[in-house]
């Protein structure tokens, strides 16, 4: 059996592990494993993971003060001191009116030195998604003032891997703090029931939530403008946290959606369920394009222009063909099919043994069998091989296999030697360590889990929130069309509308990795911070 590539169609920054792989048979989860998205109903198992509720052993930096330690890095000739400070918060839960400790929330906080009001700079919360997946890879990837050392194309060098100064950190426009879920890096729950409870939408708002009100407590930032900067399930989570925290007394300034998913429809190839199928046409039509795999008047085209023809005819004809189903015949059904041809640079032989429908995993094989090749489902640019070059499903993510070893070693290198935090615990730095995915939420209504509702009232609540959501024209995991549709779907007046900022990038799921991209990502974040911290 392949591994079970798609346990999770969420994209975890980084997703190598088993959670995350592909199947071709029907899935089998193991109790640990995140629960694959799609019905809000989904059980959680009788037993909790043992393990990933395993406490501290005595003497843990964790059960202690928060470890700081002092800094220097030199960006365009000007040097910026700053402070980092890595340790755990207690998060507590109330019960039956009783205040109970649930967790340990290990994070990474970074705060220039030497500001005259230091309470009132900019504050970012960053993390990743899954679920499962600790924030090392935005921490180190892509934000934090030292990243791993990555070729300028995004992939891995060859080892042994190193850190450098990031040039493209964003601390010199906003104070960071990397936190990790519960279950996640090296936070904790407290006992097999309490990861239970906070492994689930609900129970991880909760936990965000809490964090963020100690830590602006803890530490005077109470008067800061506050942000928050998701990728993949973190932009679900920041969906839905931004509600929590208004209703419980903490406004943001903005929300930033890195590689973006709100609604789980858009994701789940369910039988019945075409608007996946419409949604990922114009990723796969990038993708073609990028390979050569499209017609010539098609090919010669700039990016932005085959995205743009793949859009307006994903919707309304696309989906209107679709929507058909078996009636779909005839004339109708041999143009939709040149069409879709002509848009994916597969052939109409196997688009109609597929009924015009052809999912991610399916794409990866198809699309460069011709040479043997399947391409990435985090980035599709990047190719590798099949040990069966015949096999209908991808043997691994070449995109995963570019980028995966470096990360978890060289973050505990980091923390250990740099930033002196040093713990004997396992880091779970992605799946393994959380409890099986519960995804009914409060709010959430329908059959599958949606957090674009609790973003549209979060918006309607705090008119001052800008939104900015960026998108990789090459990630496979998140397409950028959904994030558009879901936006669409917020139904914001005009005023909170205008509140919305796009970016779109040329790489695919984790935007930083590449130089330009990451280049390209600062300047748009600092931009909009700043715009979004300023008082009216």
């Amino acid at each position: 059996m392949k591994s079970r590539y798609f346990a999770s169609l969420l994209a975890i920054a980084l997703a190598g592990c088993a959670a995350a792989a592909q199947q071709r048979r029907p899935r089998m989860e193991s109790p640990s494993a995140p629960a694959a998205p799609g019905a809000t109903s989904a059980a959680r198992p009788a037993s909790p993971n043992p393990e990933a509720a395993e406490p501290y052993p005595k003497g843990d930096p964790a059960l202690g003060e928060p470890v700081v330690t002092h800094h220097t890095i030199t960006l365009n000739g000007r040097a910026w001191a700053y402070t980092a400070t890595a340790g755990t918060l207690p998060i507590y839960v109330v019960e039956n009116h009783e205040r109970k400790l649930e967790a340990h929330m290990f994070f990474v906080a970074y705060t220039l030195d030497n500001e005259a009001s230091p309470n009132r700079r900019p504050l970012t919360f960053s993390y990743n998604g899954g679920p499962g997946a600790a924030s090392l890879y935005v921490h180190i990837g892509g934000f934090g003032p030292r990243r791993i050392a990555m070729l300028p194309t995004g992939m891995q060098p060859a080892p042994p891997y190193h850190m450098v100064d990031n040039d493209q950190t964003w601390l010199p426009f906003t104070d960071l703090v990397f936190v990790d879920a519960v279950g996640t890096g090296y936070s904790r729950a407290v006992s097999p029931e309490m990861l239970r409870r906070a492994s689930g939408v609900e129970g991880d708002y909760e936990a965000f939530g809490e964090f963020i009100r100690m830590y602006l407590e803890r530490y005077n930032r109470l008067t800061s403008p506050l942000f928050l900067a998701g990728e993949s399930y973190g932009t679900f989570r920041s969906a839905g946290l931004a509600g929590y925290l208004f209703n419980h007394g903490i406004a943001l300034n903005g929300v930033m959606l890195l590689s973006s998913v709100l609604n789980l429809q858009t994701l789940n190839y369910a039988p019945g369920n075409d608007l996946p199928y419409v949604l990922y046409l114009p990723t796969l039509a990038a993708s073609a394009w990028y390979h050569h795999k499209l017609p010539p008047d098609l090919q010669r085209l700039p990016l932005t222009e085959v995205v743009k023809q793949a859009e307006a005819w994903a919707i309304p004809d696309y989906q209107e063909a679709l929507d058909q189903g078996d009636a779909l015949q005839g004339a109708a059904r041999e143009q939709a099919l040149t069409q879709l041809a002509r848009f994916t640079g597969l052939s109409k032989q196997y688009l109609d043994q597929r009924n015009l429908r052809v999912n991610t995993a399916q794409f990866m094989t198809e699309l460069l069998r011709d040479q043997g090749q399947i391409v990435g489902r985090y980035d599709s640019r990047m190719v590798g091989y099949n040990r069966n070059p015949g096999d209908p499903f991808p043997d691994y993510d070449p995109s995963d296999a570019a980028v995966g070893p470096t990360f978890t070693e060289m973050f505990l290198n980091y923390v250990r030697n740099e930033l002196d935090y040093k713990s004997d615990i396992l880091y779970y730095s992605l799946g393994g360590g959380i409890d099986r995915w519960n995804w009914n939420a409060e709010g959430f209504g329908g059959g599958y889990a949606d957090a674009s509702t609790l973003l549209e009232s979060a918006m309607a609540k705090n008119q001052y929130m800008k939104l900015f959501v960026a998108e990789g024209y090459y990630d496979l995991a998140t397409p950028f069309f959904e994030a558009q549709y879901s936006i669409k779907h917020l139904f914001l007046p005009p005023p909170v509308r205008n509140s919305v900022t796009v970016g779109h990038y040329e790489v695919g799921h984790m935007i930083y990795l590449e130089e330009s991209a990451r280049i390209k990502l600062a300047k748009d974040a600092e931009a909009f911070i700043t715009a979004a911290s300023r008082t009216q």
